[in-house]
């Protein structure tokens, strides 16, 4: 019998996964240090005894749990290593003594560091599984050695791993105070699904559809965005002209951006490319730009139900800033 194990359960994927997998009628083990109504096992992923332990019986991993960006200004990088590097190691080696047959990792977009800001003068980049990440800080190092680890593990046991690099889908407000300042949060949000943001919702579905597809893929980096409008033509001018280029391709967003007071971005710096997650996981994401206007013009939420649903998390027990509990 097919039992899955959701690392994480108490954040904002974790529970969205086990929310979605339980409605299937699936077997679910959710595993997070903090408890909550969708965790089975409460501890931590460092600790390979709490890992064992939960791994008990399930026959497929998904594992979102992470240190992340929010928590370079908490915690230190021993802390990262300790939960993204150490923890993944764990839950790797202990999946292959156990059987499982499929693991799905949860990496980020923010694994690329220095890779995605070009340089003055330059377009913008356009952000494929070949670009080659350049550090920026212990976030993006730990889940980048994290992946290398998926891939190490594959290649020496033969362990299925699908890696997701997810961009945006946290419903906090952004963590820098000039763009809090110079944008609603919803007219920011919108703007990057253009280029950086996705729904749950549909970052789900690739989740999914990875497990499913694991076996048959073996190994494989694929970056999870909403389908950008844009094309490698336009990288020039959206790096420093982004509202005509944007206007050109939705003639009626600056009409519905005017109605509320909203902008677009005078400039967008990178552009994630999802093609090869929609080829090889077959995944076809149904939030993008073009939703987000309709829902506009109808006067509706551009989240999914399941963004509403979960609601916002936060990343600290204690206020830390805009990333705090509920």
């Amino acid at each position: 019998m097919e039992r899955i194990l959701v690392t994480g359960s108490a954040g904002h994927l974790g529970e969205a996964l086990v929310r979605v997998l339980s409605d299937q009628g699936r077997s679910v083990v959710g595993l997070d240090v903090m408890d909550s109504p969708y965790t089975t096992v409460v501890g931590s992923i460092a600790d390979r005894d709490v890992v064992r332990a939960a791994l008990r019986g399930v026959t497929a991993v998904v594992h979102p749990a992470t240190l992340h960006k929010p928590h370079v200004g908490s915690h230190d990088r021993q802390d990262f290593v300790d939960t993204n590097v150490t923890g993944t190691l764990n839950l790797l080696e202990e999946s292959v003594a156990a059987g499982v047959d499929r693991f799905v990792f949860t990496s980020t977009t923010s694994a690329f560091g220095k890779a995605l800001t070009p340089g003055d003068g330059q377009p913008a980049t356009w952000i494929t599984e070949d670009v080659v990440p350049v550090p920026r800080n212990i976030y993006g190092v730990t889940k980048t050695a994290a992946e290398n680890l998926c891939e190490l593990v594959h290649r020496d046991h033969g362990l299925p791993v699908v890696v997701l690099r997810t961009s945006r889908f946290f419903p906090e407000p952004d963590d820098r105070d000039e763009v809090r300042e110079a944008y609603e949060d919803a007219n920011l949000k919108a703007n990057e699904y253009l280029y950086r943001r996705v729904d749950i919702q549909d970052v789900v579905d690739a989740h999914l559809l990875a497990l499913s597809r694991a076996p048959d893929l073996g190994f494989t980096r694929l970056i999870v965005s909403a389908t950008t409008p844009f094309t490698r033509a336009d990288l020039a001018d959206l790096h420093g002209a982004a509202p005509s280029v944007v206007a050109r391709l939705f003639p009626d967003q600056p009409a519905e951006y005017a109605r509320r007071g909203w902008r677009m971005f005078d400039e967008i710096d990178r552009v994630y490319v999802n093609d090869r997650a929609r080829a090889a996981l077959g995944w076809t994401p149904r939030y993008d730009f073009a939703h987000v206007l309709s829902c506009l013009r109808a006067g509706e939420d551009f989240r999914s139900p399941l963004a509403l649903a979960v609601g916002a998390k936060g990343y600290h027990a204690e206020t830390t800033g805009v990333y705090t509990v509920r």
